[in-house]
């Protein structure tokens, strides 16, 4: 019985877990004033001869090819993209579209589990999974501090089995107004909102702790 009852909340942490993880990146993805920051701060519209609405509609041209499955061509209207280019970018969108799935598939699932957890005062099982997923996430943190170029180089490497993310400014020149900084600030909100899930569900849990 204690091995079943383990496992039986175990899976339902992962599917919480999961739930925040793909929460996040999609919150991340479609908050579009970290980029229109990015702009503000390196001036990149400039940088490529284009106004900032030009940048802006660009941006989100791109954005709409990730994120919807009935576009299947990436077209951008100022920046053109190698076949090498345009690859990668169709993994990303399939990367994308997996998050999504992930987050539609266990939501309502999660939202059961929380509620049920919640009802009956048992938030606590999750403490010590809670307390292994920050420390994991907070070794993460601490390598892209120490070193955050490396840390994307080893993502790409992760998650794409080619060189194609390796992006040559004279046929991909999306790639000027796509900044490492940009990139960092994802991981870092990203990451930021998954810890404050976690935080949040793992102060509700040492609560009911106390009350047992």
């Amino acid at each position: 019985m204690k091995l079943s009852f383990t496992t039986s909340y175990g899976l339902k942490y992962l599917c919480v877990l999961l739930t925040m993880i793909s929460l996040a990146i999609t919150i991340t993805i479609h908050f579009t004033p970290l980029y229109y920051w990015q702009e503000f701060q390196h001036h990149l519209a400039q940088s490529v001869g284009l106004t900032r609405t030009q940048l802006f509609h660009n941006y989100h041209q791109l954005l709409a090819y990730l994120d919807l499955p009935w576009i299947k061509a990436l077209q951008l209207p100022d920046f053109p993209s190698s076949s090498s280019g345009a690859k990668h970018f169709y993994e990303v969108k399939q990367l994308f579209l997996f998050n999504y799935a992930i987050l539609l598939v266990t939501f309502v699932p999660s939202l059961r589990i929380l509620r049920q957890l919640y009802r009956q005062k048992m938030i606590w099982l999750f403490i010590r999974p809670i307390q292994w997923t920050v420390l994991v996430f907070a070794v993460l943190l601490f390598l892209m501090a120490i070193g955050f170029e490396r840390f994307f180089i080893y993502f790409h490497q992760i998650l794409f089995r080619n060189t194609d993310w390796l992006f040559d400014p004279a046929t991909d020149p999306i790639i000027n107004v796509l900044p490492e900084s940009f990139f960092m600030q994802c991981f870092l909100l990203s990451f930021g909102l998954l810890l404050l899930s976690l935080v949040t569900l793992y102060t509700i849990g040492k609560k009911q702790l106390k009350e047992k």
